[in-house]
């Protein structure tokens, strides 16, 4: 395991030691997350009005602005843990959330609604999610992602933009709705880039310092918090995105969207975070990235069966996520 199971009573200890201390950390990191959330709304809302503003077709600003904005928390976070010299925490970030989306967030939607899969899902977009996840699996089996490594991954995440869109532009994916109904002035459209990229940096940092001083405090590594805590915390969009749209009886949206953010946060932010600085890796092991790869083969088994997700099986999913999570900690 990651930590043995004696270290929860040192945990304990410490927690009991220098409570005010802990806790602030926690209290701080919190702070963080929630503005580092805000921000991403704040700056895909600017976007969005501006790109409406220039006259981009609703289509591709749903495709690229909005899937990328909602990516945002994952890429800050990693970026300045990968900075700060806490690559687990960036890497750990990402397979933590991929982790974290497909088992804990397909299986509560699929709990909450059966979901009924396109074909087009199953033999286009759940296969890139798992060339993806095999292909970092793969990139670090050495332990460290160089910058070639990186440019591979953010030459592959080029690709599939472009395929994408081409997709959208013969009809398969427009299914977006207008996320505004009136056109943003463009002063307040480029005030809220400004002021969601300031609160990305400013929230990213606070998170990511918050969450090493309480990893070294409780003695716990940065690989562990990164699947855990700020994997969970930078998964919030994705989730809660998914519960409302199950909810609401679309849960075929909640996939789809799982399905891009994971593409997006192993090709677009480990492709962009490397290439800015090379990761050397010791804390996620083969067992972290095998649970992110079976966790996609697992939503592509169920799915071939009536294109559908039951809720059994969703209760399949959250039970694997709770028995990683326990192997975790």
């Amino acid at each position: 395991m990651h930590s043995n199971k004696t270290k929860m009573g040192n945990n304990i200890l410490l927690f009991s030691l220098a409570p005010s201390q802990a806790w602030l950390q926690v209290v701080l990191l919190i702070i963080g997350i929630v503005v580092v959330l805000k921000g991403a709304d704040w700056l895909t809302g600017g976007s969005v009005g501006m790109a409406q503003r220039m006259g981009v077709p609703q289509i591709v600003i749903g495709l690229t602005i909005v899937a990328i904005g909602t990516s945002m928390p994952e890429f800050f976070v990693s970026l300045i843990s990968a900075i700060n010299g806490t690559p687990d925490l960036a890497v750990g970030n990402i397979v933590g959330s991929n982790i974290f989306n497909a088992l804990l967030i397909v299986g509560i939607a699929a709990i909450v609604a059966p979901i009924t899969i396109l074909k087009t899902t199953v033999k286009q977009d759940v296969p890139v999610a798992l060339l993806a996840s095999v292909l970092l699996m793969i990139m670090t089996l050495d332990q460290h992602i160089s910058r070639l490594d990186a440019a591979i991954l953010f030459v592959l995440f080029i690709v599939f933009i472009g395929f994408t869109l081409r997709g959208a532009k013969n009809g398969q994916n427009d299914n977006s709705e207008d996320t505004l109904k009136q056109p943003m002035p463009m002063g307040k459209a480029i005030l809220l880039i400004i002021v969601g990229l300031v609160a990305l940096i400013v929230g990213s940092n606070l998170f990511v310092d918050n969450a090493s001083s309480l990893a070294r405090s409780l003695g716990v590594s940065d690989a562990v918090i990164g699947l855990t805590i700020v994997a969970g915390g930078t998964s919030l969009p994705e989730l809660a995105t998914s519960t409302v749209a199950a909810y609401k009886g679309n849960s075929g949206i909640a996939i789809g969207n799982v399905l891009g953010s994971n593409v997006f946060n192993i090709l677009m932010i480990l492709g962009i975070t490397g290439l800015i600085t090379p990761m050397a890796i010791t804390g996620i092991t083969m067992v972290d990235l095998a649970v992110m790869v079976a966790s996609i083969l697992f939503i592509w088994l169920f799915s071939f069966t009536k294109y559908r997700i039951e809720r059994w099986e969703g209760i399949v999913l959250v039970i694997i996520f709770a028995g990683y999570m326990w192997w975790l900690l």
